[in-house]
């Protein structure tokens, strides 16, 4: 059998799988930009591109080349291109009864005696103790 045959049938297959992924990819995009626009409505917490959080003031889905206005704090608000909101923000969920909030495990790794700091023998010696065990 000729290896040029081979080589053209596996360069097929694997043109054949690009297509199918990129396909599916754009697929998914598509959705997720659907559902992030309706969505986007005044008042929703974003988060835009830059790393700051803002609420939507105002947005308009069907015009995208319109800018969105976002409010980052009271009474200071921007206008940004709709594409610079990269995702909504959901809040976060607070626990409801005494039960959830025993179960939040504290740790607490402060000296016990936060006023002195640690002499470095102190702390060969509580390394040392902590390699022993």
């Amino acid at each position: 059998m000729d290896p040029t045959i081979i080589l053209f049938g596996l360069l097929a297959v694997m043109l054949v799988f690009m297509f199918i992924n990129t396909r599916r990819r754009q697929k998914q995009m598509k959705e997720q930009q659907e559902e992030k626009a309706t969505k986007t409505v005044p008042g929703a917490r974003v988060l835009l591109q830059g790393g700051l959080y803002g609420t939507v003031v105002s947005y308009d889905a069907v015009d995208l080349d319109k800018p969105a206005q976002i409010e980052l704090a009271p009474g200071v608000v921007v206008e940004v291109h709709s594409q610079a909101i990269l995702r909504l923000v959901e809040p976060d969920v607070a626990p409801e009864t005494v039960e959830e909030i025993e179960e939040i495990e504290v740790i607490d790794e402060a000296p016990t005696d936060a006023t002195q700091p640690e002499t470095p023998e102190q702390t060969r010696k509580r390394l040392d103790g902590d390699a022993d065990n």
